[in-house]
């Protein structure tokens, strides 16, 4: 039925096994076939890439949450795209089709991260609603709503805790709220919140409930570090409002918690996935731009092309390729100073970042530096390979040089340097 139904065909049987909604193999196909012929079109530079971040959120949306579920479709993206546009005759050169399936699936990451964190505050803010919602029904009609206000507090999943606005002790706490602070239940109530939460952990959050507590302010919410007693760490959300009763008087406060460090660190590596090359983990061309943009000063940068690469993928195979440049990464970390960075643009092509460069003699002993740590011989399998490099460098003021301007000075220095070594 076509490329783009094979690739969602196929798609759909790498999501088998992710913690995911109740869908048949069947549905899961039809909600990703919209996708898959917008993603090849992306792919062969036919189409905006927006459709990843389209298909992340329609994931999301039909309620997919576990990391599993990316990981395996960012597979699908960087080596089933690329085989299905690539099995086309009139599809673009593949390194093309690698780098642009890199992009996408770098757009459906960080999609993912942006839908997965909106649907955990949709869902926090729901609880949140339920919970004051039914706090001031049991101010209005005790008998009935403190039943219901208990079966919500006893049964939350997150985090909730009640504390007296006059004292500011605590009340009571749920089960959850006692799992994610890491101290027993029965032993908070009548305790301060200071003491509970102990030394360590007194800091912004308790700032902001200290406001709370004087009336400053009526509600917040934060994330917040916190280190239970074990010694072990995690990332709170927590929320905290005053409720009120019907005419308006304090009466107490209540606080939401949700642990959210599994998210966290989820996000974390999405992020960094998105933003380095998968091959060597240098930062990739969408981070180095975002440093470039950010860089304040004057900056130089040096554009380097290995010379005789191709050689080596056509001779050795591609194995032995990958290999070479994990190393040339490794060398580039151990030769630059601590105020640049390294990047891969893609296929041989790396650039290095020289944020404040003090001027053209330190870009120029960089580059140097480079060359020579580039110049020993490369270990493959037993085998000893040799590669050069060209380089092309400028330095540019990033107040009044534009981004695509550098970026064309380096590319013909590099060119020039390229063709003046192959003379010799």
């Amino acid at each position: 039925m076509g490329a783009a139904h094979d690739l969602a065909v196929r798609w759909a049987a790498m999501l088998d096994g992710a913690v995911a909604p109740t869908l048949t193999r069947a549905q899961v196909e039809q909600l990703l076939d919209p996708f898959a012929e917008g993603l090849i079109a992306a792919v062969r530079g036919t189409a905006d890439s927006k459709v990843a971040r389209e298909a992340a959120e329609a994931l999301v949306a039909a309620n997919y949450r576990d990391p599993l579920a990316v990981h395996r479709s960012v597979l699908v993206l960087c080596k089933d795209l690329v085989r299905a546009v690539c099995a086309d005759p009139e599809a673009p050169d593949g390194e093309v089709v690698r780098d642009r399936a890199i992009d996408v699936a770098a757009e459906f990451a960080a999609a993912f991260t942006a839908g997965l964190r909106n649907a955990a505050l949709t869902e926090q803010e729901s609880t949140m609603a339920a919970v004051l919602v039914a706090a001031r029904e049991a101010e209005a009609r005790r008998q009935l709503s403190e039943a219901r206000f208990q079966a919500i507090f006893d049964g939350a999943s997150v985090g909730i805790g009640t504390i007296d606005i006059t004292t500011g002790r605590v009340v009571d706490v749920n089960s959850a709220m006692a799992e994610t602070l890491g101290v027993p239940a029965d032993s908070m109530p009548g305790r301060s919140v200071a003491d509970i939460l102990g030394p360590i952990n007194i800091g912004t959050a308790f700032e902001r409930f200290q406001q709370l507590i004087t009336g400053q302010v009526e509600s917040f919410r934060t994330e917040t570090v916190h280190t239970r007693p074990n010694g072990s760490v995690t990332i709170i959300d927590l929320s905290m409002s005053v409720v009120r009763d019907s005419v308006g008087k304090p009466r107490f406060l209540i606080g939401v918690t949700v642990d959210v460090t599994e998210r966290k660190q989820l996000a974390d590596q999405l992020w960094y996935d998105a933003h380095h090359d998968s091959l060597t983990g240098l930062p990739n061309r969408l981070l180095f731009f975002d440093r470039l943009a950010a860089a304040d000063g004057q900056v130089g940068v040096c554009y380097l092309d290995l010379d005789g690469f191709k050689e080596i993928n056509d001779r050795r195979g591609h194995t032995a390729g990958d290999r070479v440049l994990c190393d040339v990464a490794q060398r580039l970390r151990a030769a630059l100073p601590e105020n640049a960075v390294a990047a891969r643009l893609g296929g041989d092509e790396f650039i290095v970042l020289v944020e404040e460069c003090t001027g053209g003699a330190e870009l120029t002993a960089v580059a140097e530096k480079i060359l020579a740590a580039l110049r020993e011989p490369f270990d493959v399998a037993g085998l000893s390979v040799t590669v050069g490099a060209s380089i092309g460098t400028a330095l540019v003021d990033t107040h009044s040089t534009a981004i695509d301007e550098l970026m064309h000075a380096v590319d013909t220095a590099m060119y020039l340097d390229k063709a003046t070594r192959q003379r010799r």
